[in-house]
């Protein structure tokens, strides 16, 4: 089984192609706002480089959000168009559980924090625990000066805006925020976030997979004359 992933959720973008279990051929670019004009060049790349043909693929998994409006309109449109031309099935994954995800053998909870925009942050809590891999909290929408009752324990904060962000998250939580190395998201990590789901075909409808946007986009309203 060949799955084909993709990742546009923020500045940040991957792509990935894993036949049962093994990396063919990974990539991961800053891209912008420019999500729509670099997916498919960038797509058609890693095929050549893998020596692969789109239509070998089996499965598509696609980060959903929460993140960028539009850089999560553009992954999940094509992710979908490619689910319904190649007659595939399609697995949406949490874009901040993949944020998490690398960092899966640390001790700590992990904390992946997104920027949302005006003064807010997307951010949920994971960790490997007896060795398996748990949500403790839910994708949401909060504040850092929030994190300071939300938080209760030392926890690995993750993700691209987080440096950005790592002295208030110091000055708010003390020696509660562990900063994690700064890594770049890996979108072949969503086929192991995916593995039970694909072994129970367990698919999402393409015609009804939405992004996780966890809020409404600012877009202003047009004025009546």
């Amino acid at each position: 089984m060949m799955l084909l992933a993709i990742d546009t959720s923020t500045d940040s973008a991957g792509l990935a192609l894993v036949q049962d279990g093994k990396m063919l051929a990974e990539a991961t670019w800053r891209c912008g706002q420019n999500h729509s004009v670099e997916l498919l060049p960038r797509l058609t790349q890693l095929l050549k480089e893998a020596g692969v043909e789109l239509q070998s693929a089996s499965c598509i998994l696609v980060a959903k959000g929460p993140g960028s409006f539009n850089g999560l309109r553009v992954g999940l449109s094509t992710a979908k168009g490619l689910a319904f031309s190649l007659d595939i099935p399609i697995i949406g994954i949490s874009s901040l559980e993949l944020e998490a995800r690398q960092h899966a053998e640390s001790d700590l909870p992990i904390g992946p924090i997104f920027n949302a925009r005006r003064g807010d942050i997307a951010t949920a809590l994971y960790q490997k625990r007896d060795n398996k891999w748990q949500q403790l909290a839910a994708e949401h929408i909060t504040t850092v000066e929030a994190l300071d009752s939300e938080i209760t324990e030392k926890t690995l904060f993750c993700g691209e805006y987080v440096p950005i962000i790592a002295s208030q998250l110091k000055e708010r939580l003390k020696d509660k925020a562990v900063i994690a190395p700064d890594k770049p998201r890996r979108a072949g990590l969503m086929a192991e976030l995916a593995k039970e789901r694909l072994e129970a075909e367990d698919y999402d409808n393409p015609a009804t997979l939405q992004p996780l946007y966890l809020r409404r986009p600012a877009i202003t309203q047009r004025r009546h004359r």
